[in-house]
């Protein structure tokens, strides 16, 4: 097993934890105090993307060793001539070809398109109460800066406030205030898009939205995702509350209606409650009959009135994986996000998370070839988004390119929710009085923050005076901090992906290619269909060579 370095000294960013692949601690902490490079990124901003003490160092890289098939062993390709996707008005001019001029505009869907200011998206923020405790500065985060937001499944059934009726829902304050929240600062680029389960389409969601949003929303089937391969659960800790799951109708484990768990429960032996979904196509005997049933699905939102209508995968095996392309590029779906293993959760049982599902890399290899295959049919491939395990701008290129042309969106869960934590907790420092409505974690502001940035948003946050430019002064004492360290961060994966683009010699999104990387070893290059670094224009180098 590849172990990955807990600090960088380059960036001086160090891991609390034990980092994964993503530079990601593998347990992240909602209190956390710093510093991996999401979390300081998201006060520095594009600052981070170059080593640190200009003027008094000189760096070199330590990525020589490339063990094993993963995405760090996909390497970015760049060129000494060349420009492609330039902008309207731009020539091939040394002055126009810099990456400032990079486009990272995105755009999904068949009938509607959606378009998205940069190629990311966020995971599914379902039931877990950490989405729900961090739900304002994500989703406004999103929406100022321009890209899709996911609302996770269940999130309806785990709200105490809403109100079912003959099996319907009629009333949701908990699904309507993230609706609301990001809706409330949207302008045009992103979206909403709501997920739902075997529980939600049981409590009647799909219906409930269409007729108060109308064509606002976005709805998502869920099929599963690379952390699990069981329904989504969260853990509760208050036994009236576990009842009243279990009368909603979930599982709920142990079972609190049980006298001995209630025994066990106030004598503190059982201290919490796992709550379970249930999962889909169960009565189902063969991949016919889940293409059927997937198609009345399909048939049935239209005829809601949705325009818009996407689907989440797991990492489950070929089988599943190749239904998931072929179903949703048959029935025009807008959008098939496909997460491999290694991707975050909110709560799963952690031995499944480890060792179930097909690793992302091999995953987003095959969706590819699959693609490949009905496109070669004639067929117009569904859009995808890639998700699992990615944190940094490298990720998102190398998703991008070995997917193209299908991939329009990287998907990212954890990564994009840490900005939130992180301006919440420094808010609650800041602005006491606001601590407990942010689920602020802090008294203090650390060092790791006071020593380097100060202790005013305008000291700590660099994209501070763009989210002023773009909401108007008045509007910035609405903004949670937590928003501006989500535009932060992203506009240093912006900066770095234009980088990386700009020495593909690559100006749009669309452009972006397979041939822009290649392998690092021979393991990769079978996996993935890249080629193997130095044969990748070997016979164009000989040719060069022999003229």
């Amino acid at each position: 097993m590849v172990e990955y370095p807990k600090s960088n000294d380059v960036l001086n960013t160090v891991n609390r934890g034990n980092p994964a692949e993503s530079g990601l601690c593998t347990l992240c902490r909602a209190d956390c105090k710093g510093k991996c490079e999401t979390w300081m990124s998201s006060m520095k901003g594009r600052k981070l993307l170059y080593p640190r003490d200009f003027g008094a160092v000189i760096a070199g890289s330590s990525n020589v060793n490339h063990i094993g098939v993963c995405y760090n062993n996909l390497r970015i390709q760049g060129y000494n001539y060349g420009a492609f996707g330039l902008g309207e008005g731009l020539s091939n001019s040394a002055d126009d070809c810099i990456f400032p001029n990079v486009s990272l505009e995105t755009e999904f869907g068949k009938n509607v398109k959606t378009k998205s200011s940069v190629p990311l998206m966020t995971g599914a923020l379902g039931s877990t109460f950490i989405a729900a405790k961090y739900w304002e500065p994500l989703a406004i985060g999103a929406a100022l800066v321009g890209f899709p937001i996911v609302v996770g499944e269940n999130v309806v059934g785990v709200d105490k406030q809403s109100v079912i009726e003959k099996g319907r829902i009629v009333k949701s304050p908990e699904l309507e205030r993230r609706i609301d929240v990001y809706l409330k600062y949207f302008d045009g680029y992103g979206a909403i898009i709501v997920q739902m389960n075997v529980e939600d389409t049981r409590n009647g969601v799909a219906e409930y939205l269409i007729e108060k949003y109308g064509d606002k929303v976005i709805i998502e089937l869920k099929w599963g995702q690379g952390a699990k391969d069981i329904g989504g659960e969260i853990q509760v800790t208050n036994i009236d509350y576990a009842i009243f799951l279990k009368e909603r109708g979930y599982i709920v484990d142990p079972d609190p209606a049980k006298s001995e768990v209630q025994e066990a429960f106030n004598n503190g032996a059982i201290k919490s409650f796992a709550r379970h979904s249930r999962l889909g196509y169960t009565n189902l005997d063969n991949f016919y009959q889940v293409k059927e049933d997937f198609e009345k699905s399909i048939g049935y939102l239209r005829g809601l009135g949705y325009k818009r209508i996407t689907l989440k995968t797991g990492s489950y095996g070929m089988e599943a994986l190749a239904m998931a392309i072929k179903f949703a590029t048959g029935t025009k779906l807008d959008l098939l996000t496909i997460d491999g293993s290694g991707g975050g959760t909110g709560m799963s049982p952690w031995q499944m998370m480890e060792n179930w599902g097909v690793p992302s890399i091999n995953l987003h290899a095959k969706s590819y070839e699959y693609a490949q295959l009905l496109a070669a049919k004639g067929c117009d491939v569904v859009d995808m988004a890639f998700a699992g395990g990615f944190a940094r701008e490298d990720h998102i290129f190398k998703a991008l390119a070995l997917g193209a042309p299908f991939t329009k969106l990287v998907c990212m869960g954890r990564a994009l929710m840490i900005p939130g934590f992180l301006g919440s907790n420094i808010e609650g420092v800041l602005y006491p009085e606001r601590k407990d409505r942010l689920n602020g974690n802090w008294d203090d502001l650390p060092k790791t923050i006071t020593e380097e940035f100060g202790a005013t948003p305008e000291n700590i946050f660099a994209g501070y005076f763009d989210v002023k430019k773009k909401v108007g002064a008045d509007e910035m004492k609405n903004i949670p901090l937590g928003a501006i360290a989500v535009w932060t961060l992203t506009d240093k994966l912006s900066a770095g992906l234009q980088q990386l683009m700009a020495g593909a010699r690559k100006f749009n999104v669309a452009e972006v290619s397979r041939d822009d990387l290649f392998s690092a070893n021979r393991e990769t290059e079978k996996e993935t269909g890249i080629r193997f670094m130095t044969e990748v224009n070997d016979e164009l180098a000989k040719k060069i060579l022999s003229l």
